[in-house]
């Protein structure tokens, strides 16, 4: 259809989506989603629920997963620039405890298709990002866990600028590691 390119990541699932912009001396267009273009790419969610939210430079958000009700997200920047995070957390996958890192920003406009059953979070790099994605399920509070960012039985090499202070919240700052999670 020629709308989006997608990219694997080495983990079974997880893809990188770059749209076709459309740009001219006006400005710019493109889709942000169109579900034949996905469902030809093998992403065939149907999203229920949009989700937005704004940070500042050094917020670190998750690693979080749902524990009942999993979700795949679909997510990019609208704002700014965060590196996103995913980490496997598929009973019996072969790359289980496996991350894949990406780099969003408004400027190059991909998304990061994340299946269910994976940790996510996102590191902010520019002084304000805006983020935005779609959930295939809807939020249930109460059904959040979560795993430390900086579990060395994962590893996530995130790319902390020297001079960044991290700013997490007070339960992402409590979680453990992968071992802790009950599955």
């Amino acid at each position: 259809m020629g709308k989006i390119t997608v990219e694997a990541c080495g983990i079974e699932g997880l893809k990188v989506i770059t749209p076709a912009v459309f740009g001219d001396a006006r400005g710019y267009f493109y889709e942000t989603y169109h579900y034949e273009a996905y469902k030809e790419a093998g992403i065939d969610d149907i999203f229920v629920q949009d989700n937005q939210s704004a940070s500042r430079r050094g917020v670190l958000r998750g690693l979080h997963f749902q524990i009942q009700h999993p979700q795949a997200k679909l997510v990019r920047v609208i704002k700014g620039e965060v590196f996103d995070v995913a980490v496997d957390l598929r009973p019996g996958s072969a790359t289980y405890g496996k991350w894949h890192g990406e780099l969003l920003s408004a400027e190059n406009k991909k998304q990061f298709y994340i299946p269910k059953n994976f940790a996510h979070g996102f590191l902010v790099l520019s002084e304000e990002a805006e983020f935005c994605y779609k959930c295939t399920d809807f939020y249930r509070p109460g059904d959040e866990g979560g795993i430390i960012y900086n579990d060395p039985d994962i590893g996530v090499t995130w790319p902390i600028p020297e001079g960044m202070e991290l700013i997490l919240s007070e339960k992402d700052t409590k979680w453990g590691g992968i071992h802790s999670i009950e599955r």
